[in-house]
């Protein structure tokens, strides 16, 4: 079953609400009529009761029923409906002696003396009392049909009840134009939404959106300006990645085809090939660390697990054990204090350092002394005996710098990626010229001075 939009959803609870508000205040009303109705003409009954039971019903003449029913009926009003009350009396036998010339005939002799009760009179309910008179010889009973009190009930509950029918009708009203008007900047932006290009980033209008969606609006725009900063990065890698590839590419291109040229020279083929291995083994490293870049840039959420610096640290080092003694060079480890952080990804942590770590041999001239340090909040590798020119400092960390000149094969990637998992996990990366020789450092923003 398809939900109801929240408009609609509104209206119906305001008017499910409302009309059992208002039911209940009828019931209520209804029974609150009635027994005021039943208390006023009770106690008029019980009133005329009494003034009857002291009259002196001895002094009656056989005339008089004739006379009363004559006078009544000169002044009863032709618009007059039956008589609401009636009465008659009887003595100690049960004969009537007199009654009112129109309900009253028909009242029976005998019944409850001193309380109300119900009694069919004429096919219609009467609600009756009946008095002693206060000589002890007769009865008077006075009755009232019920159906006029069930009509006065239902007179007054209308007249009570109509004005707020009819302010409950405006009310309603009300609250179905005040939902309408209320909704319709959402529908607004909704039907623009819809109407919106895919490439359309730009921010929601917000204008007369109520300030209780505004959260939500505010959200969407961030969620917006996320999304562009995402695609942005996506086209800038998808540009420099095709611009980077297309280099390798073609030199192997160039290789297979020195090489096809080759096949009659065992020795200048078996060098072509291995030129053309060489080339392979840049163009995969290249393809890793696009991927890598690739894999951090769409990342929104940081992984929290513990990280264990000294596993990742020996991790390294014994990776690039070998290439160490190919180079000539030491690699020294001081593991001595707090690290720049604690909590993160361990696969992006033990790039980070890996890359840190292969840059500092590959640029480094042999017998050179690589030191990794976790100390103090900051993450450092330097490589002695070596030293950048100032003006390309500022420029290493950017994606796809190489200087001119370089000899080493490298992808310009290295320091871009640990710079990139350096921000993620809320730090920053430096570059700079130590004694120690030429050092990258990794810090908490919050060291920043």
């Amino acid at each position: 079953m398809k939900k109801l939009n929240l408009r609609l959803r509104l209206t119906v609870f305001f008017i499910v609400i409302s009309v059992a508000v208002f039911a209940t205040a009828g019931i209520l009303s209804w029974t609150e009529c009635r027994e005021k109705v039943d208390e006023f003409f009770d106690t008029y009954q019980i009133a005329l009761a009494r003034r009857l039971s002291t009259a002196n019903w001895e002094q009656i003449a056989p005339g008089m029923q004739e006379i009363s029913d004559g006078l009544v009926k000169d002044i009863r009003n032709a618009d007059d409906e039956d008589d609401a009350v009636g009465f008659a009396v009887f003595n100690s036998e049960g004969r009537r002696i007199f009654h009112d010339g129109e309900n009253g005939r028909d009242f029976h002799p005998f019944g409850r003396t001193g309380s109300f009760g119900t009694e069919d009179v004429d096919e219609e309910d009467w609600r009756v009392i009946r008095m002693m008179t206060t000589d002890g010889k007769y009865i008077v009973a006075v009755g009232q049909e019920l159906d006029y009190r069930r009509e006065v009930t239902e007179d007054m509950f209308e007249e009570f009840m109509a004005p707020w029918g009819i302010g409950l009708i405006v009310l309603l009203t009300a609250i179905i134009v005040m939902l309408t008007l209320e909704f319709t900047p959402l529908k607004r932006l909704a039907a623009d939404l819809k109407k919106r290009p895919a490439e359309d980033l730009s921010p929601l209008d917000e204008a007369n959106i109520p300030d209780e969606v505004r959260p939500l609006t505010d959200a969407v725009n961030g969620l917006f300006k996320r999304i562009e900063r995402m695609l942005q990065r996506e086209r800038s890698f998808i540009a420099d990645s095709a611009h980077e590839l297309r280099s390798p590419l073609t030199a192997l291109k160039v290789q297979l085809e020195v090489a096809r040229m080759n096949e009659d020279d065992p020795k200048k083929l078996d060098d072509t090939l291995r030129k053309l291995e060489r080339g392979i083994d840049r163009a995969a490293h290249l393809v890793e660390q696009l991927l890598a870049l690739s894999r951090i840039d769409s990342s929104f959420e940081r992984e929290h697990a513990p990280l264990d610096w000294r596993e990742i640290v020996a991790q390294v080092t014994d990776e690039y054990a070998r290439s160490a003694r190919e180079k000539e060079a030491v690699i020294r480890e001081d593991i001595s204090g707090p690290p720049p952080f604690s909590e993160g990804n361990p696969v992006w942590a033990a790039l980070m350092l890996r890359n840190l770590v292969d840059n500092a041999l590959k640029y480094s001239p042999a017998g050179s002394e690589i030191s990794i340090s976790v100390k103090d909040g900051k993450l450092a590798v330097c490589n002695s005996n070596t030293a950048v020119p100032e003006e390309r400092l500022k420029h290493l960390c950017e994606r796809f710098y190489r200087p001119s000149g370089q000899k080493t094969d490298g992808s310009g990637l290295g320091l871009a990626i640990v710079s990139e998992i350096a921000a993620v996990h809320g730090c920053c990366t430096d570059c700079a010229n130590t004694p120690n020789g030429f050092c990258v450092t990794v810090y908490r923003k919050k060291n920043l001075s």
